[in-house]
């Protein structure tokens, strides 16, 4: 959200419709500013221009690593085109440098991030700091003596929890999240953040040890594992030439690049079938902002659109009768399953709030976590042939909260039999001497 100049409204954008939309500070009075469907970008308001009758806002291709910036007029809601520039995919933190006329925002140049302005009248780029960095959110000193923004490198944890000894065990001590646990729950793959443009894919066994290199690139997602606890598909979606999909062993060996999907900008989760001759995969298209179901065969290695607008799915039944998934915001928010003889898409909890969404080993039932308050719950929910039996059960009450996403996608993950859940724990560290991130403020915009 970005509040209007006068304070008395402002921007967002809303995820039932490819808009960004204005509203009082009430909530009343929701009007749309400006509609971007069609323009195979997803726009997001950045600052309010100080006139009060233009927004500029941000339009991103995906997990690029560039903005094309728009002025919108609030009359017309007319968008003029301010130039692309590249900027940090993981820090879209932008502000007036001289308002109106030019902006600050993080950008990443042979590898060292820093802040930049950018000028909206002549296009320019100008670096403002300099060193190792990485500098990230800039924000103007209100007195025009400078600017404040945040120095330091993330770091973390990835750690699995087991429930019955209830200890834990870092499987790896750096910045780590999308963990994806194979079915039989003794192994873990999951992603590190190793640059500020590059990833690697890695697979561990769930205690941490016999870590394997699968691949390095930009923007890497784990999808998910085949029956056989070996094979597992990952994605890219940092590519120019869009998302693709790959299928490796665990052990890295036999890479199989899938067939490119056309026209989608994001992949998402991916199912594998018991006898692993498909994989159902869940994407966002270019121009629609709700998840498709696409089904791959592996055999001809032909993909179809299997069901629109029906969330991303994360599991099938045992019997392979049924995919399972979820809805994560908007007034579709729940649980869903597919059915994969007719395609028809079955909203079964709505309003709940989950990431995974997993079938207990004998299809009796399926599980799923919800966070709140702090505290984290995981359900489960008794099912049999496509319909619930009774009421959700309270299946574990984990003594500590964990984040859902982190680093734009999942933050955990847990076994069928909640025998061990694995998380993420990020944190931030600067130079040596804290713990926190450092404010550092600079001199040299007003230089």
């Amino acid at each position: 959200m970005v509040p209007s100049e006068d304070g008395a409204s402002f921007y967002y954008v809303d995820s039932e419709q490819p808009g960004i939309l204005r509203v009082e500070k009430s909530g009343l009075n929701e009007e749309l500013v400006y509609k971007f469907e069609g323009t195979g970008l997803i726009f997001l308001p950045l600052l309010a221009f100080p006139s009060g009758k233009d927004l500029l806002a941000g339009g991103f291709r995906g997990a690029e690593p560039y903005v094309r910036l728009n002025r919108i007029s609030l009359a017309s809601h007319e968008a003029f085109d301010l130039g692309e520039i590249s900027c940090d995919p993981n820090n879209f933190v932008f502000d007036w440098a001289e308002p109106g006329k030019s902006i600050l925002l993080s950008r990443t140049v042979d590898g060292l991030t820093n802040i930049w302005r950018y000028s909206l009248q002549d296009r320019s780029l100008t670096q403002i700091t300099f060193g190792p960095g990485p500098d990230y959110s800039p924000m103007s000193d209100h007195g025009g003596k400078g600017i404040y923004y945040v120095n330091g490198k993330s770091s973390g944890f990835l750690t699995a929890y087991h429930v019955r000894s209830k200890e834990s065990t870092d499987i790896v001590s750096e910045n780590a999240s999308k963990p994806a646990i194979s079915p039989d729950g003794k192994r873990v793959m999951y992603i590190t953040s190793v640059a500020p443009e590059i990833t690697e894919l890695w697979v561990s066994d769930i205690d941490g040890g016999g870590k394997v290199k699968i691949a390095i690139g930009i923007a890497l997602d784990t999808e998910g594992w085949a029956a056989d606890n070996f094979h597992l598909s990952f994605s890219e979606n940092g590519a120019s030439t869009g998302p693709r999909s790959y299928i490796v062993g665990a052990d890295g060996t036999g890479l199989l690049q899938l067939p490119p999907i056309r026209d989608m900008r994001i992949v998402g989760e991916a199912v594998w079938s018991q006898d692993q001759k498909s994989i159902y995969i869940s994407g966002l298209g270019k121009t629609v902002r709700e998840w498709e179901i696409w089904k791959w065969n592996m055999d001809s290695m032909n993909a179809e659109k299997f069901v629109d607008k029906c969330g991303y799915v994360t599991d099938a039944d045992p019997n392979g009768k049924y995919l399972l998934g979820a809805q994560v915001f908007g007034e579709k928010t729940g649980v869903y399953e597919v059915s994969v003889s007719d395609k028809k898409c079955i909203l079964l909890l709505p309003g709940v709030v989950t990431y995974a969404t997993y079938f207990a080993h004998d299809g009796k039932s399926f599980l799923y976590a919800v966070i709140s308050h702090g505290e984290v719950t995981i359900y489960r929910q008794p099912w049999k042939d496509g319909r619930l039996i009774g009421a959700s059960q309270v299946a574990l009450k984990v003594p500590f909260a964990f984040p859902v996403y982190y680093l734009n996608g999942n933050a955990y993950d847990f076994t069928r039999d909640l025998s061990a859940i694995v998380y993420a724990r990020p944190r931030r560290s600067c130079r040596p001497l804290s713990s926190e991130p450092e404010i550092s403020r600079s001199p040299a915009l007003a230089a």
